[in-house]
């Protein structure tokens, strides 16, 4: 067993820079289109999430059903990135990007006929898996393969899209569902979405041939990742960033009517959520550049431990100003946790798998979304309050915290990337 120029190389990001960077001008505007293409789609999961109340009390069911297609559209938008990651590898990312904008359209349009059936299959199909599944997911292969350098900053910022989104969307989804009601918002967006994305869409360019990367095995030979099997530490990650993505999810899925029910206006809710999007956006581009100086899986702990801590606050408060504040606390903390997780796939892994190892590890995070939004949504039907959903979400996360540490350590022992002969 022997190390490739006796430095573990995936485990030091400096070790791993190419002498000659991909890296151009045209780099930064194939990110910043990307950003914009995100801050625009990501508006369509958080109708769900400002309409929850009004939309049970509408169809007078239960809340955690109305949640349920919330979750199956980030469940959708994780399986829908392993088939439309190869579909992009196919046919490019501009007829992707404007197939799913349709889709998600026609999502909305299914939804918004006041079935919570359609509401359901729209999402979870539509919205989700043909959707946003063929934005999210292969847009950051997409742009990862754009950058070598400061791949970390680069994917923190089209990451953001979704924390864009969050500051412009849902005070606008409130206003106009107060004004005109759920199903005409829906419909509303679905026509912004059609007039925006496939637009944008048309400057998406085909990124630069990758340079054959050091440190990863050949033809002919078997590689370890961590000292382990390439694919156990896949399996790895992908269970972290389950137990990540709970919690991460409660607040988002649920704050908006969290704030209803102890009788703070859905309007401040939505301007919480706003600011907690917005706390999201300015700390994801720094948690970025941390990522391109200490790596993907320390950065990954970092964030997570910080997520932790404001979980926990919010089990705290229930007064408005403690709540605005708890509310960006954890904005800044977990923010820069899913890029992390594509950095520490690309120093692991290299390019030509990451059409399937990244959607993979998306996949089962956004699983753990989709639980964790209709997991707080059956707790508090039970319960009748949220204290359980926040407690049971700080467990999920000391769970990953465990493991993640479990994984650093690792890196810290092997280095990143060994190979030995087959």
């Amino acid at each position: 067993m022997a190390e490739i120029g006796g430095t573990p190389l995936a485990g030091n990001t400096a070790a791993t820079r190419p002498t000659v960077s991909i890296e151009s001008r045209e780099s930064w505007v194939a990110a910043l289109i990307t950003l914009g293409l995100l801050s625009i789609s990501y508006g369509s999961p958080l109708l769900l999430v400002v309409g929850l109340k009004p939309i049970t009390e509408d169809l007078g069911t239960a809340r955690q059903l109305v949640a349920l297609a919330g979750a199956m559209t980030w469940l959708g938008t994780g399986l829908g990135g392993i088939l439309m990651g190869q579909v992009a590898e196919r046919i490019g990312m501009r007829l992707t990007v404007m197939f799913g904008a349709v889709m998600i359209a026609l999502g909305l349009a299914i939804s918004a006929t006041g079935n919570l059936w359609a509401i359901l299959i729209g999402h979870a199909v539509f919205v989700g898996l043909l959707g946003n599944g063929a934005l999210y997911p292969p847009l950051l292969v997409y742009v990862s393969r754009w950058f070598d350098r400061r791949r970390g900053t680069a994917l923190a910022l089209i990451s953001s899209g979704q924390y864009v989104a969050g500051m412009i969307w849902p005070v606008l989804f409130e206003h106009a569902m107060t004004v005109y009601g759920w199903p005409a918002t829906m419909v509303g967006f679905a026509l912004i979405l059609l007039m925006t994305v496939p637009i944008a869409a048309i400057f998406l360019r085909q990124p630069p041939e990758a340079p054959a990367a050091p440190g990863f095995g050949d033809a002919g030979t078997r590689r370890e990742v961590l000292g382990m099997r390439p694919n156990t530490v896949l399996a790895l990650m992908c269970i972290a960033g389950f137990l990540c993505c709970v919690p991460m999810a409660i607040p988002q899925a649920h704050l908006v009517a969290f704030c209803s029910d102890i009788g703070i206006p859905a309007m401040q809710g939505a301007a919480m959520l706003s600011v907690l999007q917005g706390s999201a956006f300015v700390s994801r581009v720094l948690w970025g550049w941390l990522a391109d100086r200490i790596g993907g899986l320390k950065t990954v702990l970092m964030g997570s431990a910080c997520q932790a801590v404001a979980i926990t606050a919010f089990m705290a408060t229930q007064e408005e100003i403690g709540l605005f504040a708890v509310s960006a606390v954890y904005g800044l903390g977990f923010s820069g946790i899913i890029p992390a997780y594509v950095v520490a796939i690309r120093e692991l892994y290299p390019s030509s798998e990451a059409s399937w190892r990244v959607p993979t590890v998306l996949f089962i995070s956004m699983g753990g979304m989709a639980f964790g939004s209709w997991f707080a949504g059956a707790l508090f039907d039970h319960f009748g309050f949220y204290a359980p959903a926040f407690t049971s979400g700080l467990l999920f996360n000391l769970a990953n915290l465990a493991l993640v540490g479990f994984l650093v350590l690792r890196q810290r022992r092997y280095g990143g990337v060994r190979r030995a002969l087959a």
